[in-house]
């Protein structure tokens, strides 16, 4: 039976490796490849958050802290109001975020009165 192909077939006996050039040459190609084949992952583009409701950078800390703690006293007695007007199973879910509302009221608090203290630390 005649074969098309020698057995084994041929092969080229040079490596791209022989001589520091052909080194070279093989890492320059294969960047050319990598570049056009294998193009890098964009990277996403950072978050921008909207532009319509935004704090003045100027704000300070305390004021902000000031105006987080009047908004969750608001909130708190927005949701008790509501609470009054539905049923036990809603009822009982706006109680909850209440609570949780209430809790971020206190934290907010104790907040403003360690600002308060360290205002008042005499300084050295």
């Amino acid at each position: 039976m005649f074969k098309a192909t020698p057995n084994p077939p041929e092969v080229d006996s040079t490596s791209p490796y022989e001589s520091p050039d052909s080194k070279k040459l093989n890492e320059a190609a294969e960047r050319a490849l990598d570049h056009y084949l294998k193009p890098p992952p964009k990277q996403p583009e950072g978050r921008k958050p909207s532009r319509m409701f935004l704090v003045a950078p100027d704000m300070d800390n305390e004021s902000l802290l000031a105006h987080v703690c009047e908004s969750l006293a608001s909130a708190s007695v927005m949701t008790s109001d509501i609470a009054v007007y539905v049923d036990a199973p809603q009822r009982h879910t706006l109680l909850a975020i209440q609570q949780v509302i209430m809790l971020a009221e206190l934290a907010v608090n104790r907040v403003l009165d360690n600002v308060d203290v360290l205002k008042a630390a005499p300084h050295s």
